[in-house]
């Protein structure tokens, strides 16, 4: 059997072996269709258990969000408190982002090897580590070096959380809630530049680490990945699982196939190396994803996301409030992207928010040439 077929959800040769046992596999296809609501009693709708998992693990990407919006408001108080230069300030803003390439380069061993909880909560280790050396702070390499650890425990989210949560969700609504882990990064920007135009930049550290808090004890009470069970063998610990996430009562006996019949898959197939992405055949493939990727970097939006509150002062506004109209612009956008993912397709969203970027960029840098433009003739007019 293909990948390609397993990845649709088609199910493999064994499986319809299975159900033929009453020696027609006509009949078993129409029992399929007979009994449908059998098989969709735990895979065609989110069980509590299933919203609970997956809440957990998006608290993950509420850390992300919080990690990402919160050297904006605590710029002030930071250059203030510790006398930091312009340059000093910059490292710290940035040095976050090179602990998460380093988090993003071993999220992927780390995650087959311990498995998607044991990365989540190793992933939390970091983010705490970092966020209570940023709250004791005395000098800038305390705050250096607290960033790089939340960057590190951000790099090891983002990748684990949106696998963990595809991996245990119906298919039928995976493409919706894994856009959940997108909507809550946005929503810890977001309620980060809210809360750091009040309070202080040690407390807005300290309440950073409240959902990393939230995501080790919900750890405790929500299952493994049954993907991963049946990966690295634990059949009788799969199935357990499966059942908890699709409710006792659900008829789990084709996705367990399912699950089989793609680890087996992957089984048999050579480990591949990074080399062999670098094939003609992966070209087109490749560029497209990996130059959608480095555009929306370059499109800088980081930039803006680490030093919102510095350039809406620059441009003549508070910093309070223009960091508030970006959070009332940001959730309810990010909530649209939500629910048009699976109703639009993927192209066609990506088209409209690259055309809404391009403006609101063009915008941007029309906005401040007419500023610095009345800036200087007014100044040229004064006696």
């Amino acid at each position: 059997m293909g990948q390609e077929s397993i990845e649709e959800g088609q199910l493999s040769n064994p499986l319809l072996l299975v159900n033929d046992t009453g020696g027609h596999s006509g009949a078993a296809v129409d029992s399929n269709h007979g009994h449908g609501h059998d098989h969709d009693d735990g895979s065609s709708f989110a069980t509590p258990m299933v919203v609970l998992s997956t809440l957990v693990a998006v608290s993950g990407s509420y850390v992300f969000g919080s990690a990402v919006g919160y050297s904006s408001p605590a710029q002030s108080g930071i250059v203030d408190d510790l006398g930091l230069t312009v340059a000093q300030y910059s490292l710290f803003g940035s040095i976050l982002t090179i602990g998460a390439m380093v988090g993003a380069i071993v999220s992927g061993k780390i995650a087959d090897y311990i498995g998607r909880r044991g990365t989540m909560g190793f992933s939390e280790v970091f983010c705490i580590m970092g966020w209570l050396f940023i709250v004791f702070s005395k000098v800038a390499w305390w705050l250096d070096f607290g960033r790089l650890l939340v960057g590190c425990g951000m790099g090891l989210l983002s990748y684990v959380v949106p696998i963990y949560i595809a991996e245990i969700t119906p298919k039928n609504l995976r493409g919706g809630f894994t856009t959940v882990h997108q909507l809550m990064i946005c929503c810890g920007v977001s309620l980060t530049y809210l809360i750091g135009a009040f309070v202080n930049w040690r407390i807005l550290a300290l309440l950073g680490i409240i959902p990393c808090l939230v995501q080790v004890l919900g750890l405790f009470f929500i299952p493994e990945s049954p993907r991963w069970l049946a990966k690295i063998g634990r059949e009788h610990e799969c199935e357990a699982a499966l059942r908890c996430l699709r409710g006792k009562n659900a008829n789990i006996s084709q996705e367990v196939v399912e699950i089989r019949d793609y680890t087996e898959t992957l089984r048999s197939l050579s480990e591949a190396s990074i080399v062999d992405l670098f094939q003609w055949k992966y070209a087109r493939s490749l560029t497209v994803g990996v130059g959608l990727m480095v555009l929306q970097q370059f499109g800088g939006v980081n930039g803006i996301a680490f030093y919102a509150s510095a350039i809406f002062i620059s441009a003549g506004f508070s910093g309070s409030v223009g960091t508030i109209a970006m959070v009332a612009v940001q959730v309810p956008m990010t909530a649209l992207g939500v629910v048009l993912m699976d109703k639009s397709g993927r192209r066609p969203l990506l088209l409209v928010s690259s055309a809404g970027t391009c403006l609101g960029s063009s915008a941007i840098e029309s906005g401040y040439t007419l500023f610095s433009a009345c800036w200087s003739t007014g100044n040229a007019n004064l006696p």
